[in-house]
């Protein structure tokens, strides 16, 4: 069963309200695909990891399709209308999960000259905090090893849309809506991640 076919069952037997903003009944015009949005963890026990490389083993569905980056337009074959199934919890857009920010600091840390001393600024997108402030930007500067309290910041539901060392050696970029985060930086940086054995990272050849 779907997210979808288990929403609408529900919408049907009254467990729960259509969501309605502004007069209109979002259940009529679109589907519940299962996936969200910001800040996410492992879910605990009885779940397990999904890697991309497995999906796509079992789909038959490129990781990444050409020309495109990833996201929820990424294996059609593992949904139902666009809608995942039950047993599977699709990754949320705008940000990274906890432990993907984790092990990509301490990465970044290893490999930056002034390892945790290395300075560094962290951007948030007005739109992900709620309020459309252009004029406003939302930059907090200080040091790599202290990046992992930027994950948890109250005011915001998100990791940081960018993140860039100091010296512009490497640069993160999640953007509000897409699947993944992009790295840019040395070659010994990149290959450290392509190789990683937690972080699943994957070079778009057509990116270069």
């Amino acid at each position: 069963m779907s997210y979808d076919e288990y929403h609408r069952a529900r919408l049907a037997d009254g467990s729960t309200r259509p969501h309605v903003v502004g007069g209109l009944d979002l259940d009529a015009v679109g589907i519940a695909t299962g996936g969200g949005m910001g800040r996410t963890r492992h879910p605990g026990p009885g779940w397990r990891r999904l890697r991309w490389t497995e999906l796509a083993r079992r789909t038959g569905d490129p990781m990444v399709p050409d020309g495109l980056m990833p996201s929820y337009r990424c294996f059609p074959s593992a949904t139902k209308e666009g809608s995942w199934p039950l047993s599977t919890i699709p990754p949320t857009e705008g940000s990274l999960d906890r432990e993907t920010w984790n092990r990509l600091i301490a990465t970044l840390t290893q490999y930056s000259p002034a390892g945790s001393d290395t300075r560094c600024l962290a951007y948030y997108n007005p739109l992900m905090l709620g309020a459309a402030d252009f004029d406003n930007l939302h930059v907090r500067a200080g040091r790599l090893g202290d990046a992992g309290v930027l994950y948890d910041r109250s005011e915001a539901d998100f990791s940081p849309s960018n993140l860039w060392a100091d010296d512009r050696s490497w640069v993160l970029c999640t953007d509000y809506d897409l699947w993944a985060t992009k790295v840019v930086g040395s070659p010994t940086l990149i290959n450290a991640l392509l190789s990683d054995s937690e972080i699943e990272a994957v070079r778009l050849p057509w990116a270069h």
